[in-house]
């Protein structure tokens, strides 16, 4: 019989037989639990009766037992992978996207790993989107290698490196197991599942590991750190790194994909393609330059101090200080303005230092942060410390608010230890500041890849500093010429007169240069 037939013939149930239907049906159920939500009235699921050493015991011997897990000196990996670019995306989330197929060994015996990795990075300019690089790395030193020799690796690389090695699901549980503070924390939901957690402190950090109380594997690590990569910027950051595709090698389960969230953002992903463990390995392959590898853990990282060794009077009472990350002191009549507040509170609170020294008994008026570009952003924290008003587009607010109010508890700033509430001053349209010879007018962009930034424009000297838009390649060709161009249009909008134009990482070059440049980028 054709059931719908069937059901358009009978008749329509009366409202009171609707009711009793839906009195009798079963309450509609309750949203799931989110992952890291605490589970209710449970203790250590899966692990009852056990302590925590017992607990992580049992897990081992899910992925194949203790044995077997120690006796993997080293192993072999081909991945693929991708990588949000949390940092420099030109419209914040979702996220520009890098991606990555490495060869990777990891020698647990002796603490070292070789990664080779082939990356597509999207913002590059057409054809030079393929980089090849070689990290050599021990938890404490490593070195890129290059066709001129080694260059030392950042300390982020030596973060990456450590982790490899001490929280990789080889030797995550093994290392929890032989700590002396291992104990339980409360379980917690993770992708609706309930998990028993045990905690342990690694290098001084806590470090959570989330234990399936079904079939006992570790699901997930989790601990708040300060990264010294990009995150740096928002201080104690959460991270969960998932494991997950389990597969069976050589009589060890172990995960195949690892995806790891910071602050709840879906950061990193990586897939094992390949594996071999237990290789004879060749010391070559881990040889570098000792006394190049030996700066690497000199590095200051993102918390590198402010420098005046390259200063550039681009018109009197206006200072460009270059570097990586550069920024810029105008005199006004009844202040000074700082213009980029960028990297760390550290570097943020020599320019701002550098200003009271320069001009002495002379108010700092505001800081203007032109972009949206974490590194750009960092020192914002000690602006708002010092009280002062900062001037910020309008679509940025949301994440400059996020940024002055991320902790920093591990490793505590002056707005950390002194909170006080930001003055912001949005630029929604044309805002001027000052006057006399060195006035300057914002502009906001609003081009489609030049949304967050705002251009600063000092009509007395026709000088423009275009934010993160100008950077010239090797060649003095023009790196993404999207940039300049809808900077050019933006020029033309406002009628805007420009002799001189220069941004964050270049200095000032003749705005005719410049046309050109976008001229022949569209030929």
């Amino acid at each position: 019989m054709d059931c719908r037939k069937r059901s358009r013939t009978n008749a329509p149930l009366s409202l009171a037989s609707t009711l009793a239907l839906a009195l009798a049906a079963p309450a509609i159920a309750t949203e799931a639990p989110h992952d890291g939500d605490p589970v209710p009235g449970k203790s250590h699921l899966g692990c009852d009766g056990m302590d925590a050493r017992a607990c992580v015991g049992q897990a081992i011997t899910a992925m194949g037992g203790r044995q077997k897990l120690g006796a993997i000196g080293n192993v072999h990996y081909q991945t693929t992978g991708h990588t949000a670019l949390t940092e420099q995306s030109y419209r914040q989330q979702p996220f520009i996207t890098a991606y990555e197929r490495d060869d990777l060994m990891l020698d647990f015996d002796k603490g070292r790993l070789v990664r080779v990795a082939h990356v597509t990075w999207p913002e590059s300019d057409p054809h030079q989107s393929e980089i090849t690089q070689t990290l050599v790395a021990t938890p404490h030193a490593g070195v890129y290698r290059g066709e001129k020799g080694d260059s030392p690796c950042s300390l982020a690389d030596l973060d990456t490196t450590r982790d490899a090695l001490a929280l990789g699901p080889e030797r995550l549980l093994l290392n929890a197991s032989a700590a002396s503070d291992l104990h339980y924390a409360p379980s917690q939901w993770l992708r609706g599942t309930a998990h028993s957690v045990v905690e342990f402190t690694w290098e001084g950090a806590p470090i959570r590991v989330l234990l399936n109380a079904s079939n006992h594997l570790p699901d997930a690590m989790e601990s708040t750190r300060t990264f010294h990569d990009f995150w740096y910027a928002w201080g104690d950051v959460r991270q969960r790194v998932y494991f997950d595709n389990w597969h069976l090698f050589q009589g060890l389960v172990l995960p195949t994909n690892l995806v790891e969230l910071r602050n709840d953002v879906p950061w990193q992903s990586t897939q094992i393609v390949d594996a071999n463990f237990n290789n004879k390995l060749d010391d070559k392959s881990f040889a570098m330059d000792a006394a190049v590898a030996s700066k690497s853990a000199q590095s200051k990282g993102w918390d590198r101090p402010f420098s005046d060794k390259s200063r550039i009077e681009l018109a009197p009472g206006i200072e460009l200080y270059r570097g990586s990350w550069s920024t810029t002191l105008i005199k006004q009549d009844d202040g000074v303005l700082v213009l980029e507040a960028p990297i760390s509170s550290t570097f943020a609170q020599g320019i701002l230092a550098k200003a009271h020294d320069e001009y002495p008994n002379t108010p700092i008026k505001g800081v203007l942060t032109s972009s949206d570009s974490w590194p750009h952003i960092a020192g914002v924290r000690q602006a708002v410390a010092e009280g002062l008003p900062v001037y910020a587009l309008d679509l940025n607010r949301p994440l400059l608010a996020r940024l002055v109010s991320s902790p920093h508890s591990l490793h505590p700033d002056a707005l950390q230890t002194q909170p006080r509430a930001p003055h912001w001053i949005d630029v929604a349209k044309k805002t001027e500041i000052g006057r006399g010879a060195n006035r300057v007018v914002l502009y906001p962009l609003r081009g489609a890849s030049t949304e967050r930034q705002y251009m600063v424009y000092f009509p007395q000297h026709h000088l423009l500093y275009a934010s993160d838009t100008l950077a010239l390649n090797a060649d003095h060709s023009l790196y993404d010429p999207q940039l300049m161009h809808e900077v050019v249009q933006a020029v033309e909008r406002e009628h805007l007169q420009v002799d001189t134009v220069y941004a964050m990482h270049e200095g000032p070059t003749p705005w005719n240069d410049v046309l050109k440049l976008v001229s022949a980028a569209a030929n």
